[in-house]
This record gives C-alpha cells, sequence and structure tokens, in this order.
C-alpha cells in the first residue's frame, strides 16, 4: 500500500522521485515555474500538476484531504548565504505558505527541506520559531535535522535543513537516520561511464567560455578559491562534488579536466595553482586548455541522483536551473524512508517527547 502524498514547490521533482523511491504515492503536486512543470507532466504522468503560485491554487491543494505526507522545498533564495540572507525578502514567506497548506490538509507528516541557514543562524531564529508554533498549535511535533547528502549515496556534498512534523508525537531522532547512512561516492564514480563531453552518452556541450582570471583568489586547495573568471569553481573527480547551485549554465557552472577524469592524466589545476602559489609562472589571461570544460546537464542530473532517463523539458539554461534548485533524488528518499518508519510505526512502540520551542536541531 503506497502511502498518498502532496507535493508543494515542486520544480522538477528530485525530491518526488525520493518519496516515490520510499514508496509514497503523489497524487498531487504545485509549482509555479512552466519549464518544470513540463518535466514534471514528462516523468510523472499520473500526478495532477497544479501549476501557479501556491497562494492562488490554495483551493485547489487544499481539496485533497486524508494524505499521509506533504513534501516540498519552498524558495530558499531569502536564506541562502549565496543571497542577501533577508528575513523580510518575500520569497522567504513561503514557507508560510508552506504552513498554511499543512494547517487546511493535515497530513500524518510533512517534510519541508531548506537551505541549512534557515536551520542554524540566529538571524532566522524567529522565522523558525514561528513556523515551528504554527505547526504545534497544528497539532504537530516538530523536529529539525541538518543532513548532508553526502552521507546517504550522493556525490554532492550538500547540507541541507529539513523540518519533520508528525501528528502527536513524533519517534524521529539523529538515529533514525544511522541505518541510511552509506559510503561516499566520488564524482568519478557517478559520471564516468557517461564518456567525455560530445560523445552519443554525454552529448550536452555547455558552451560557456573557461577563461583565466587576471588577479586569482587563491586558497589553500586549487579546488577552492577563484582561479578562472566567474564562480564556476573545478571539480576534484576524486571526491564528492561541491554543492550545485541553480545558477549554472553559465560561468558559474563547475569544470571539470577530461584529461584527468578519463585519462588519468595530472590534473592541470593542481599543477597550474602549485606554480602560482610559488611565483613560478607569469598570469597571462586568456582561455584556459581546452581539456577543461563545464560540467554538462547530464552530468550535473547524476550528481543530484536523477534516474537516468529522467526527461528533462526547457533551455538548457532553465533544465540546469531545475537540477540545481532540486533536493537530491536519494537524499530525499532516505528521508521519505524515516519518516515512512515513523508513520507505519515499524520500529515498535518507540516515542519521544513532543518538541515545544523549535530548538530541536540535530546533525547526524
Amino acid at each position: 500500500m503506497r502511502l498518498r502524498t502532496i507535493s508543494l514547490f515542486t520544480g522538477a521533482g528530485g525530491m518526488d522521485v525520493g518519496a516515490i523511491n520510499s514508496g509514497f504515492e503523489i497524487v498531487a503536486a504545485n509549482e509555479i515555474d512552466p519549464h518544470a512543470c513540463n518535466t514534471y507532466r514528462a516523468n510523472h504522468p499520473s500526478t495532477l500538476v497544479i501549476e501557479g503560485d501556491i497562494e492562488k491554487c490554495f483551493y485547489q491543494i487544499s481539496e485533497f484531504k486524508n494524505v499521509d505526507l506533504v513534501i516540498g522545498g519552498p524558495p530558499c533564495q531569502g536564506f541562502s548565504v549565496a543571497g542577501k540572507m533577508d528575513p523580510n525578502d518575500p520569497r522567504s514567506k513561503l514557507i508560510f505558505s508552506y504552513a498554511k497548506v499543512i494547517e487546511h490538509v493535515l497530513p500524518k507528516a510533512f517534510i519541508m527541506e531548506n537551505v541549512k541557514s534557515l536551520g542554524t543562524l540566529e538571524k532566522f531564529s524567529s522565522v523558525r520559531e514561528k513556523f515551528v508554533k504554527r505547526m504545534l498549535n497544528a497539532g504537530y511535533s516538530v523536529r529539525i535535522f541538518i543532513l548532508n547528502a553526502k552521507d546517504f549515496g550522493v556525490p554532492q556534498s550538500r547540507e541541507r535543513v529539513f523540518f519533520i512534523g508528525m501528528k502527536g508525537n513524533n519517534p524521529i531522532n539523529s538515529k533514525s537516520f544511522s541505518p541510511y547512512h552509506t559510503k561516499t561516492v566520488s564524482l568519478r564514480e557517478a559520471i564516468i561511464h557517461l564518456g567525455k563531453v560530445g560523445s552519443k552518452s554525454n552529448p550536452n556541450r555547455t558552451n560557456a567560455k573557461i577563461t583565466l582570471a587576471i588577479n586569482p583568489i587563491l586558497r589553500k586547495s586549487p579546488y577552492a578559491g577563484m582561479l578562472f573568471n566567474g564562480q564556476g569553481r573545478p571539480l576534484n573527480p576524486d571526491i564528492w562534488a561541491s554543492t550545485l547551485p541553480a545558477t549554472m549554465g553559465g560561468n558559474r557552472t563547475p569544470i571539470i579536466d577530461e584529461e584527468h577524469l578519463y585519462d588519468n592524466k595530472p590534473a592541470w589545476i593542481e599543477s597550474y595553482h602549485k606554480k602560482i602559489m610559488t611565483n613560478s609562472i607569469k598570469i597571462i589571461p586568456g582561455e584556459a586548455p581546452s581539456r577543461l570544460r563545464r560540467l554538462t546537464i547530464d552530468e550535473a542530473a547524476l550528481l543530484q541522483t536523477f534516474p537516468s532517463n529522467y526527461n528533462f523539458i526547457g533551455p538548457q539554461s532553465k533544465i540546469f536551473c531545475q537540477i540545481g534548485n532540486a533536493v537530491p533524488c536519494k537524499l530525499a528518499e532516505i528521508v521519505a524512508k524515516v519518516v515512512k518508519d515513523a508513520i507505519t510505526n515499524k520500529h515498535g512502540k518507540q516515542r519521544f517527547s513532543k518538541v515545544t520551542d523549535g530548538s530541536s536541531i540535530e546533525i547526524p
């Protein structure tokens, strides 16, 4: 028996893929972006897609009663360290649109995902407390978890906060995630099977040029700092990728060294970085060596653990945005499994006391 679920701020459906894989059925999904809606429809034809602003679609969404779960990741730009971190940003208030749906639909449980800063920074404590208080008043006990995707089979370091609410007592704690921890997957393991860019299985080249920075910002690691113009940094194939941004497609797209990845040659970026650090090279502005190129949409989708046959719709820039905005599918799957275990009482009658102040923030 699959548990009925509503998805809010759905995007391309990364969180939904995870929920479906853990045994939930998505009966309705709400998303405002038309390209993301087209992608979702192409991959989830049996789900009702409610396209439009969540407030304007509220009554249609709230008609779905007796559901087991509501999931979603409201826009995070107002909370992100990559943005202005403004609690008064209109997008910051969308978590309360999410809360409004919970209050009317009253599912057995909910999962709300967002950037780590919403769960940790004092600057946003009043926002956290207001959200948790509303959920407490609606009859939910709420626990807050900081999870890193790389700990759960995702080849990407991506820390996110998850607000998990349960009707009545909430049995979930940090130990609930321990059985699902897995060996970290490297970027090389995740994407090397696609082959070099331009090949049949990796055809979608990203054309943004890579040029050397005249005044590079140096860090101890060649994979940090800014050695190139723009904010796209090189990726080390022997570890996990850094967090993929929604602004990929241009000069913020991460960089791959094809000869290092596929031909096992020494990394060009490591040699270049060493020469700069030791002042043994004069920086000459211009394009970087041709062995360096941008991450492709097919590679980015794999780093977000989308299924290899997932069909993205829209211009390349919009597809990159859909991928970068998504919750990694495997991370979403683990969170959904933990919630499913709690809903179905899989692990017996153990129960924990209600959270009453919103201060229960755990890092498994």
